[in-house]
């Protein structure tokens, strides 16, 4: 047989006289539900901000490889073409933006994977910019970071054909990366 007890607002307290066992205390106030939910929240918020930043973390090093591919395929462009990269650039002598998969030409971004690392490098930027430009005998080209990093260190990956692979802060203007703030 049970038999409730009432000993606080909001609580009770059963006792189960026919075993002689200890009083089982059923329920919970508003405030103690309150403060388990609060709880939770702030850990959930904890959590997704972590997974928010180690997803750009994830899309940062992406572009790193991306253009580590770029470096790779442009020296065997190189060797493959003559010894000419081709001239890429907006037709005054600055650098363009870079032209899109399956685009017809002659310059090293022009390459069928050096197009596709570069589109994949501007797709896990998160739509960010890239920049190309190429002479008959350098190159360089620049995608922006993703805009969930946090950092001041720089806002382009860079890498050119004098084997620049860095942080810059400055938009690219020539066929070299520039003053590098960070190594990749």
């Amino acid at each position: 047989m049970w038999t409730p007890l009432v000993t606080f607002p909001g609580r009770l307290r059963v006792n189960r006289q026919d075993t002689g066992s200890l009083p089982v205390w059923i329920g919970s106030t508003l405030v103690e539900l309150l403060v388990v939910i609060a709880i939770i929240g702030i850990l959930s918020t904890v959590v997704l901000v972590s997974l928010r930043m180690a997803r750009s973390k994830g899309s940062d090093a992406a572009i790193k490889m991306d253009l580590s591919t770029v470096q790779v395929q442009a020296s065997r462009f190189l060797q493959s073409n003559k010894g000419a990269y081709g001239v890429y650039d907006n037709g005054a002598g600055a650098p363009a933006a870079c032209p899109p998969a399956g685009t017809a030409g002659a310059t090293v971004f022009h390459n069928a994977i050096v197009e596709n690392a570069i589109g994949a490098a501007v797709i896990n930027s998160g739509g960010g910019s890239a920049a190309c430009m190429s002479s008959a005998t350098a190159y360089a080209v620049e995608v922006s970071r993703p805009s969930g990093i946090i950092t001041t260190a720089s806002a382009y990956w860079c890498v050119d054909s004098a084997g620049s692979h860095c942080g810059v802060n400055a938009v690219l203007a020539g066929v070299s990366c520039g003053a590098c703030v960070t190594s990749q």
